[in-house]
């Protein structure tokens, strides 16, 4: 499925979930579909959850998080060393 129709499973509407990205028709956000995928829960756990979602809703959100962080600049969490390397 190309990436413009996957898109448009996912709607913003500030008078839904206080503007967060959810999947279209529901209340379910982006960010909670991601938090059960790193948790384990796979798309056929999901979706038996959750009727009527189907896997084009789940990699919709999985390529919305995508696109956003595209574009995103980033900080780390925690500095990290760099191994074997000396600068002196």
């Amino acid at each position: 499925m190309k990436s413009n129709m996957l898109l448009n499973r996912i709607s913003i509407n500030p008078k839904v979930m206080t503007g967060k990205p959810v999947i279209k028709g529901t209340r379910l956000t982006v960010q909670y579909i991601l938090k059960l995928l790193a948790d384990g829960m796979s798309y056929e756990d999901i979706k038996k959850e959750y009727n009527g979602i189907e896997d084009e809703d789940i990699t919709a959100c999985l390529l919305y998080a995508s696109e956003v962080m595209r574009n995103t600049e980033f900080f780390p969490l925690k500095e990290e060393k760099a191994i074997g390397a000396s600068f002196s």
